[in-house]
């Protein structure tokens, strides 16, 4: 190993882990084998690193939260396998709210993206160039935010959705939906997403008519929940359109003013 880098005694470091230099590795941190480390990176106490991971130079792993409630309580910055984590990203760990900021497996997070404390961010995720999450936003599998984007505290964007770049997302977001333009809105689903992971046209079919329900067809939302859940065939993913809406109390972003889908 070379001088230049500067490993604790204390870090548990899997097989084949390999570390370039001018890399910072605290005392309480664990990388999972295979998981390659590029130079320049600090890791601090706390870190939980998967297997077969690609940490790229400049990235900063469990540094503590930017919250001024934080005390110096012990949490953790948790990271799944196979995640690829570019240049100059940031991870800050978790406080004693959630205890751990946690990022799933198969992950892209691309340069300069920041995730701040308890957030946790699904498996399967893409976080584009320059994303920024505040404090406890929830992302669930397979959403993809593009570049810029910018989430609110407390805010959680449903599974499979897709938002466009350069928007500021300070409600929640459906799964399967596209979102765009601001103040961001509804602009369709993700059918080619959800194609492409499988779905068929039956279920798609389905999704949309949900929404159109929800934005198009001139009910308030419980109202079109109420027609939902009575005429349309039940399934595991209108249950999860229906429960994910229902639960979101800070309200679900809006509907475009033209009332038509992109």
């Amino acid at each position: 190993m070379s001088t230049f880098i500067s490993v604790h005694t204390d870090a548990k470091i899997g097989a084949n882990v390999q570390i370039d230099p001018f890399t910072t590795i605290q005392g309480d941190v664990e990388i999972g084998e295979g998981t390659w480390i590029g130079s320049n990176v600090t890791i601090y106490d706390g870190a939980r690193i998967g297997k077969n991971c690609s940490i790229f130079p400049g990235a900063v792993i469990s540094a503590v939260p930017q919250d001024l409630k934080f005390k110096g309580e012990k949490t953790t910055a948790e990271i799944g396998d196979n995640t690829t984590i570019r240049e100059c990203v940031t991870i800050n760990r978790g406080t004693s709210a959630l205890g751990k900021t946690v990022v799933g497996a198969n992950c892209l997070l691309m340069a300069y993206v920041h995730i701040a404390h308890d957030c946790v961010v699904g498996d399967n995720v893409i976080l584009a160039n320059s994303v920024n999450l505040a404090g406890h936003v929830t992302i669930d599998d397979w959403a993809i935010l593009e570049g810029y984007v910018g989430v609110s505290q407390f805010m959680h964007i449903g599974m499979h959705s897709f938002i466009a770049g350069q928007t500021g997302v300070r409600k929640n977001v459906p799964p399967f939906v596209k979102a765009a333009r601001e103040p961001l809105s509804y602009t369709g689903i993700n059918a080619v997403g959800l194609r492409r992971r499988g779905y068929s046209d039956d279920v798609i079919n389905d999704i949309q008519e949900f929404y159109r329900l929800v934005y198009l067809r001139g009910h308030n939302v419980t109202k079109a929940l109420s027609i939902a859940e009575s005429e349309m065939k039940s399934s595991d993913h209108l249950k999860m359109m229906i429960e994910f809406i229902q639960s979101s109390e800070k309200g679900i972003i809006r509907g475009l003013s033209s009332g038509e889908e992109e």
